[in-house]
This record gives structure tokens, sequence and C-alpha cells, in this order.
């Protein structure tokens, strides 16, 4: 298998969509998430946009936003994770800045090939493609994979959990962890989804108070009294070393 981008490989993006999406439907209606649009992603940035074929057939894929940080306005990370880098990039576009850090912001496996190591092998290609961009660092805000059998448990006490031998409880932190990343805070609002009780009654079926869903990894709190219905899900921040 030999890793390619949309740079090169633009005819890949369709195929490698296929491979789904990551969390509950739901998530598909951030709004600050159209930014990540994967087409969108492709036009600006596809040399950030990576595909691993199988026989021409996608099995991974990952793509990343290039940003400027850290700067005197961006001393720290934002608390809004994934949200927040994808405003910092179209900020950084509009302004004209050159970025000096590059975010990945999705890593999908298909179902398939998963347990074979690619998830590790994506992100050791991103943090190549960000050392011959010039950039000094490659961060990411996690989703941790594990959380969803504790989306009532507060993410600050989640990344507490250890395993025996010292590494993290929860797989997708851990395969970063074993490539060196490290953590650096946390994100308590790194994507966020509202809606009228009627749209998430279709997204997810929810009643009145906290309600667990299929697909996330924290509440999402209806109020019947308001037709609303929020989600706010957190993330973690992971320093990859370049």
């Amino acid at each position: 298998m030999r890793m390619e981008d949309l740079a090169t490989r633009p005819e890949l993006r369709r195929a490698a969509l296929d491979l789904g999406t990551v969390g509950g439907e739901f998530l598909s209606h951030d709004v600050v998430g159209l930014l990540a649009k994967s087409k969108r992603l492709a036009t600006r940035w596809p040399e950030f946009f990576l595909v691993l074929p199988d026989d021409d057939v996608p099995v991974a894929r990952a793509a990343a936003i290039p940003v400027e940080f850290p700067t005197g306005e961006r001393p720290e990370l934002p608390e809004h994770g994934w949200d927040g880098t994808l405003l910092w990039a179209a900020e950084d576009v509009m302004d004209g800045r050159a970025p000096t850090s590059l975010v990945a912001i999705e890593v999908t496996v298909a179902e398939h090939a998963r347990g074979r190591g690619l998830a590790a092998v994506m992100l050791t290609e991103l943090r190549a493609k960000a050392r011959a961009a010039g950039l000094s660092r490659l961060v990411v805000p996690v989703r941790p994979t594990g959380l969803e059998q504790r989306p009532n448990e507060s993410i600050v006490d989640y990344v507490t959990r250890k395993r025996p031998d010292g590494l993290f409880a929860d797989p997708w932190l851990r395969t970063h962890e074993r490539l060196g990343a490290r953590l650096i805070g946390v994100a308590p609002f790194a994507m966020t989804v509202t809606g009228t009780l009627a749209q998430w009654r279709e997204w997810t079926g929810v009643v009145d108070g906290l309600n667990t869903v299929p697909g996330g990894i924290a509440p999402v709190l209806a109020s019947v009294k308001r037709d609303l219905g929020v989600y706010v899900e957190p993330n973690v921040w992971l320093d990859h070393p370049l």
C-alpha cells in the first residue's frame, strides 16, 4: 500500500468518503463543521487530505488543516477544540496569515481494516507532511472513542483512567500515546450541535432532560419547554513531536 494525497490523486476523494464517519449522524449538523466539508478541504489543502488505498480501494483517510499557532492572540489551543481550529483556519485564510502548525481533524479507517495499525500509519504520515511543509508541530483534538461507553463522565476524569502499564485506558488516546504524543489539555466545547426537539427526535429520539444517544460521547440536554436540544462534545488536545 502506498500513501496518496488529493493533491496528486483527487479522484480518490469520493471513494475515501465511502469509508463512513465517526460518531452519530447528528454530528453532521454542527454548523462550524460545514467548514470541513471534504470538497472544501480537498480544494484548499489537498496535500493534507491523505488516502491509503489497498489495490486502489481506500482503506483509510486523514485530513488536517494548517493554522498559525501559537501567536500573541493564540497562546493556547482553543477550548472549542475541533470547531475552534476550523474557525482559526478560516480566519487565517481570510487574513492572509502564514500557518505554522498542522491540526489533524479526522482519521478514519474502514471497519474491515481495523486492528492493523493503519490509524497510526495515517498519523505518522501527517507528521511527515507537517515537517515537509516546514510547520513546527502537529496537534490533534482527539475524540476519545471509549467515552461513548461513559458519556456522563467528565472528560477531565476520563483522561485520568490508565491501564496497569501506565498507558491511557482509552484505545484511541493510547494509539497517539504510543507514537509519542503528549496530553496538553482538554477542549470541553470541541463540537456543539443545537436543534429543535423535532430535529433531535429525528436524529436520535430524545426526551425531556439529559439523554444518552448512540454515537455520542456526551449527553444531549433536551428541553420541551424551550423546544431545544443541545449537545456539547469534549475532546482532548494531544501534541505530536516532529
